[in-house]
């Protein structure tokens, strides 16, 4: 199970941490991975951690976003700096183990001017 958890509302150019809790461990996890989806919108890739420690991220939150993880709680969290508009969404926090695979319940994020 992963529980996602830490959106709220912010204003444009506020800060937020989502936090993703995974009842097991994440030591063996392939990678982790943030999504979201705006209304009337596709759910997006937004960054990606691997079991190594390597790092990806959409285009539209590089320098902004900042995806880290705490083994010792199982926990993958989502630094959210410098927030847009167009950043309001629901987030999902994704998990892959070489036998399973999670999706979080998601976390609403609302971003206003």
């Amino acid at each position: 199970q992963l529980q996602a958890s830490g959106g709220g509302l912010v204003q444009a150019g506020g800060s937020l941490r989502l936090s993703c809790v995974a009842s097991g461990t994440i030591l063996s996890v392939n990678f982790i991975r943030w999504h979201r989806q705006a209304p009337g919108k596709q759910r997006e890739f937004v960054a990606l951690m691997t079991r190594s420690g390597n790092t990806n991220y959409a285009d539209s939150v590089k320098g902004r976003f900042t995806i880290s993880r705490d083994n010792a709680k199982n926990t993958v969290y989502l630094e959210m700096n410098s927030l847009k508009l167009e950043d309001t969404g629901v987030y999902y926090c994704y998990a892959n183990w070489p036998l399973k695979e999670l999706w979080g319940q998601g976390t609403q994020v609302t971003v206003s001017s």
